[in-house]
C-alpha cells in the first residue's frame, strides 16, 4: 500500500557520516525517480530519487562542498555533498529553476516515500517495473503533472 501522509515539517536528513545535516522547512512539491544515466552514476544505482522543494525551503548545517555538472550551460546542476564521506544530499537549480531536489534516500524517515512518477525512462534498466506517471525524457510540463499527483496522494 502506498503511503498517503508524510511526516510533519521540518523533515530532516543528512549524509552517511552525520557531519552534514539538513532540514526541509517548506512543503515538498513532488517526489519522483530519475532514470537518466547521470542519476544512475551519481546514485550508484538504477535511478536517483528526488524530493523537489522550493530552493529556500532547506537549511544546511555543517560543512559541505559543491560540484557543478554542465557548468556554464542553461541546464547546469549544482550537487551539494559532504566533503568527509562524499554523500550527495541536494541538487540545486537548472537554469532559472527555483527548486532544489533533496536526494530522498538521505532523509532520516524514509518510511513514507512513494514516488508518484518516473522521468528519463528511455534510459531506465529493463528489469524495472514502473508505476505512476512515466516520462521518456525530461517532463515538458515543468513537473506540473508530477506535482498534481503528489498533491493528490499527500494533500496540499
Amino acid at each position: 500500500m502506498k503511503p498517503t501522509s508524510m511526516p510533519a515539517l521540518p523533515l530532516t536528513g543528512g549524509c552517511q557520516c552525520g557531519e552534514l545535516r539538513y532540514r526541509v522547512t517548506k512543503r515538498p512539491g513532488t517526489l519522483y525517480c530519475c532514470h537518466c544515466t547521470e542519476c544512475q552514476g551519481q546514485a550508484s544505482s538504477a535511478f536517483g530519487m528526488s524530493l523537489r522543494i522550493p530552493a529556500d525551503g532547506v537549511e544546511i548545517d555543517g560543512d559541505y562542498a559543491t560540484f557543478e555538472r554542465d557548468a556554464g550551460k542553461p541546464n547546469a546542476v549544482q550537487g551539494v555533498f559532504c566533503p568527509k564521506c562524499g554523500t550527495r544530499v541536494i541538487h540545486r537549480g537548472r537554469g532559472t529553476d527555483t527548486t532544489s531536489s533533496i536526494k530522498a534516500g538521505t532523509l532520516d524517515d524514509k518510511s513514507w516515500l512513494a514516488p508518484v512518477g518516473h522521468i528519463w525512462v528511455d534510459s531506465a534498466q529493463d528489469w524495472l517495473k514502473l508505476d505512476g506517471l512515466i516520462y521518456g525524457k525530461q517532463p515538458s510540463d515543468n513537473y506540473q503533472a508530477l506535482i498534481a499527483a503528489f498533491e493528490e496522494r499527500f494533500g496540499r
